[in-house]
């Protein structure tokens, strides 16, 4: 098993910056595909960004360019830099691993943070 524990979150203006942490412990977090998925107020969860144990990364049409993943190994932890953040970026963010290879789909993940509530303003 992995537990997960998020942090970073907060109240940020229109093109401001964030950084979200994650740290991993448990079992071996290097086998593990890491995922950044987010939920906004009445909307389903959705995938942000992901990034395999070698470090190959993805990410949804709506962040690529604005927002980093990547994740040591050797600290047990994945970071999700955010740039240029927007309104409609407001959403609980959440850190989720998956045993499998690097996928979006929610149902791929094993285990989940309790997330992380991040606010843009306008």
């Amino acid at each position: 098993q992995v537990q997960l524990v998020e942090s970073g979150g907060g109240l940020v203006q229109n093109g401001d910056s964030l950084r979200l942490s994650c740290v991993a412990s448990g079992d071996t977090f290097s086998r593990y595909s890491m995922a950044w998925f987010r939920q906004g107020p009445g909307k389903e969860r959705e995938f942000v960004s992901g990034v395999s144990w070698s470090g190959r990364d993805i990410y949804s049409d709506s962040v690529k360019g604005r927002f980093t993943v990547s994740r040591d190994n050797g600290k047990n932890m994945v970071y999700l830099e955010m740039k240029s953040l927007k309104p409609e970026d407001t959403a609980v963010y959440y850190c989720a691993a998956s045993r499998w290879e690097l996928r979006r789909a929610v149902s791929a993940y094993d285990y989940w943070g309790q997330g992380t509530q991040v606010t843009v303003s306008s």
